[in-house]
């Protein structure tokens, strides 16, 4: 695969449980070697999760995507050899371990970057399409829209009763 001047997410596999330590290492490598201007961004996607022990909850961070990373880059040969000579890195995922670039569909399912409401075309009073999170599915209509903190409240009709929940950009999609 040669070089290219596009930057594109990637998927990265790593070993078990050196997600984390993958990211930093890559950030580490990046710095040393100036590589900014080819590779911008690790990411690691994590959630919270309540977990309850000997009758105590606590909120833990749960990796999405266990054994991946996500790395914003400009391919090369260069930069593809630096990254997968990283410990905890067992290649890239794609066909034939070359790397495939992300859609933006799948970078906006995936929540890797900040979706804008004029991005997705939605105003208040529009019907959308719930496309993760619990109410996966649903349709709803958009009642409040915060562009500062990237979220829409939305109204399901559930029970018969209007229900308004709030809900990030990358969690919507217009019907």
């Amino acid at each position: 695969m040669e070089a290219s001047d596009k930057v594109c997410w990637y998927i990265i596999h790593t070993s078990a449980s050196s997600e984390l330590s993958v990211r930093d290492n890559i950030l580490k490598m990046v710095e040393n070697n100036g590589l900014q201007d080819q590779i911008f961004d690790v990411k690691v996607l994590e959630e919270e999760e309540v977990v309850e022990t000997n009758g105590k909850r606590k909120v833990v961070m749960k990796k999405k995507f266990p054994t991946y990373a996500f790395i914003k880059m400009i391919y090369s040969d260069h930069v593809y050899y630096k990254v997968t000579k990283i410990r905890g890195v067992t290649g890239f995922v794609g066909a034939g371990g070359r790397p495939e670039p992300l859609t933006a569909a799948e970078i906006r399912r995936m929540g890797l970057e900040k979706v804008k409401a004029e991005d997705l075309g939605i105003e208040e009073g529009d019907q959308v399409r719930i496309i993760n999170g619990a109410f996966e599915g649903y349709y709803g209509e958009v009642s409040k829209i915060d562009s500062d903190a990237g979220v829409a409240e939305v109204v399901l009709h559930m029970f018969g009763k209007p229900t308004p929940i709030k809900l990030e950009f990358n969690q919507i999609e217009r019907a």
